[in-house]
């Protein structure tokens, strides 16, 4: 009987990659990670500008991290028991590796901002807000694989664009900071601008994986 039961779950299974339902379910939760990561990204700025208190960030980042564990954790299950996927097994879990990394970066700036005790974080607001704009343009490219895939890659551009943004405005901040008095508070403050850094350069990873991922469909 369980034999019949397995035999007819595995048949379950292929009727829904061949309907293209395992393939929409797994770029759904790839969107689900994409707006834990963004969701962390909003947090990240309200303790910057000063609109949360970065103690009480500190706490709600840990929820936004448990809920994006939660949807890669079911992403790489729906994977292993997936017989077709919509793009490159290795690709996927690539991407949501490097989503989970924005996600961990942002936690770790919540709770470095925290600890640190800046009084002025208003610097990282405009970063910030780029990174939620990346993460915006790649939710736009995940919606669009299976629907217009040949809009993919302009979406990923976006994403690229906004990464840049926040290396630029790092790279200027850090400028003007070393212009100034050297004092301790510099010091945290630089350290905050690499984690925002290291952000944005995840984002970017994230962008090249599923360009990458396209680039194997395409051919």
């Amino acid at each position: 009987m369980s034999g019949a039961k397995g035999r007819a779950g595995r048949l379950g299974r292929v009727l829904d990659d061949l309907r293209g339902r395992t393939g929409r379910r797994v770029i759904d939760l790839l969107r689900r990670q994409v707006a834990s990561a963004r969701e962390g990204a909003e947090l990240a700025c309200t303790a910057a500008s000063g609109t949360v208190e970065s103690t009480r960030a500190r706490a709600r980042m840990s929820v936004v991290e448990h809920e994006g564990d939660e949807a890669r954790a079911e992403l790489v299950r729906a994977l292993s028991r997936t017989l077709a996927t919509p793009l490159d097994r290795e690709d996927l879990f690539r991407l949501s590796r490097s989503i989970d990394d924005v996600l961990d970066q942002l936690r770790d700036f919540v709770r470095e901002a925290d600890l640190f005790g800046l009084s002025d974080l208003s610097f990282a607001v405009e970063p910030l807000q780029a990174v939620i704009d990346g993460l915006d343009e790649l939710e736009q490219a995940l919606v669009k694989i299976l629907g217009d895939p040949g809009s993919v890659m302009a979406a990923l551009l976006a994403t690229r664009k906004s990464q840049s943004r926040v290396r630029q405005l790092y790279q200027a901040r850090l400028t003007a900071l070393f212009a100034g008095r050297l004092e301790m508070d510099t010091l945290r403050e630089r350290e905050l601008l690499s984690r925002l850094d290291a952000v944005g350069r995840r984002l970017g990873e994230s962008a090249d994986a599923l360009a990458d991922a396209m680039l194997k469909r395409s051919h």
